[in-house]
Parts: structure tokens; C-alpha cells; sequence
């Protein structure tokens, strides 16, 4: 079973995946591995387009020694899979939003080509690593982007609780993210990127991703399940006074 289906109804979070999870059941359907399924729910949207060809994904396998997994993509146009949960959400973040993706890929792969794969990877692809896997995108109005750099988080949860209805909420594209949350406990924080109000998320990202912005290393902490209306056990009196999860600001 992929483990984003569940005969529950889905996570909130999930919400911005429902297209691609229906192509990946649809493909599902028709049989085979979860490489054939993969593909041919690649097959039943717009190819995916990278500089060496369409996307596709293949056996971890197909990595050779010593190369980078970034590298190999952008040489390949592949993408090397697991069969576990964690590369299962990869895929699924790659088929929802692959111009964020794509572009993830190219500054990996360029910061590799210009430094080699050493031991400390950098500013730029430490953020790149940090925003593929547990980043979030948003575009809150002032109030709740103020509270949340603030570290506000009684202003940001309970005092404006009522503006959290009128707004889209956080954008989960980390794939460990979106696995951790597979089995979800209050601790759970993402980095988050916050872009100007009415940003189209992910899209929006893709277009301005640079490696100046990235060494600025542009995140804000959010434990994800504060958010209204993803966790009934947040609508508990004294859920955000706990100071090991909702930490007060530096200083």
C-alpha cells in the first residue's frame, strides 16, 4: 500500500497531493512494481521535462558507485527509488509540483559540478537539503507572518486563530516531512519559506530559487501540527505552552 492511502479520510496536509495520489492509484490499478506504477502515473500527466529528457523513475540500483544522486539526475533525467515510504513521498512531491523540483535539481547539481561532493556540502546545498526534505512553503497575511518569525506562537495560534480560516495554509513539499507526519507527533517542525501573501507556493518558489537566497538560509520554525484545523489535540487548552516544541525566541 503507498503510505499516503488510508481508507480514512486524508491528512489536511496532504490536501495540495490529492491530484497526483488519484494518478498514482489509477496507475496502481493497471498492476506491476511500484517503478511501473510510478511511470505510468508519470504518463497520465504532462511530461515532466529536464535538460537530459523526461523524468522517470528507476531502481536505486541504477545509481553508479560514486556518483551523486543529484548529479545522476540531472545527467540522466532519472531518478533513483526505494521501495520505502520515504522515496514513495519523493515521487509524489516530484508529479505535484516537478517546477520546484526540477529547479531543487539543477542548483544541486551545479553546486556539485563548480565544488565536487565533499564532506561539507555548503551553504547553498545545505538549504537546498533542508527545504527537499522538511521544507514548507506559505504566504501568510503580515499578523501571522509577523507572529511567526516573532515566535509568537500565542499570536499566531489562539489570538489570530480566526484569520488562520481566510488563509491557505503552509504548502508541505519536504518529502521526510511528509513521511514523519505519516505517523504524527507534536514535535514535528518544518523549515519553512515564506513568500509574499498571494504567491502561488511551490510555482512561486521555483521562479526566484537562487543561490543567493538560499545562502541566507531563509527559514522560519513551524511545529506543523499547531495548525489549526490538522490536529484535533491542538484545540486543547495549554497545547502551545509547551515550551520543549513552541520555544520562545533566541535571547
Amino acid at each position: 500500500m503507498w503510505p499516503w492511502a488510508a481508507p480514512a479520510a486524508p491528512a489536511p496536509w496532504m490536501a495540495p497531493y490529492a491530484a497526483s495520489c488519484r494518478r498514482v492509484q489509477a496507475a496502481a490499478g493497471h498492476g506491476g512494481d511500484r517503478l511501473q506504477t510510478l511511470n505510468r502515473a508519470l504518463a497520465l500527466g504532462p511530461p515532466i521535462a529536464l535538460a537530459a529528457g523526461a523524468l522517470r523513475f528507476v531502481a536505486q540500483q541504477a545509481l553508479p558507485a560514486g556518483e551523486a544522486y543529484e548529479s545522476f539526475i540531472a545527467r540522466t533525467a532519472c531518478v533513483p527509488t526505494r521501495d520505502n515510504a520515504h522515496d514513495a513521498f519523493q515521487a509524489l512531491v516530484w508529479l505535484a509540483f516537478p517546477a520546484l523540483k526540477r529547479r531543487i535539481n539543477e542548483l544541486h547539481a551545479a553546486e556539485l559540478a563548480a565544488r565536487g561532493a565533499g564532506p561539507v556540502r555548503g551553504p547553498v546545498r545545505d538549504a537546498l537539503t533542508l527545504l527537499d526534505e522538511n521544507g514548507a512553503l506559505w504566504s501568510p497575511p503580515a499578523s501571522l507572518r509577523d507572529a511567526l518569525v516573532a515566535r509568537d506562537w500565542h499570536a499566531l495560534f489562539v489570538r489570530h486563530r480566526a484569520a488562520w480560516r481566510d488563509v491557505a495554509p503552509p504548502v508541505l513539499v519536504g518529502h521526510a516531512l511528509l513521511d514523519k507526519l505519516v505517523q504524527p507527533r507534536k514535535a514535528i517542525t518544518a523549515h519553512v519559506w515564506l513568500l509574499p501573501p498571494g504567491s502561488d507556493g511551490p510555482a512561486a518558489l521555483a521562479g526566484r530559487l537562487s543561490p543567493a537566497a538560499l545562502a541566507e538560509r531563509p527559514f522560519v520554525a513551524l511545529p506543523v501540527l499547531g495548525v489549526p484545523g490538522w490536529w484535533n489535540a491542538n484545540e486543547a487548552a495549554g497545547f502551545y505552552e509547551d515550551r520543549a516544541v513552541f520555544r520562545p525566541p533566541p535571547g
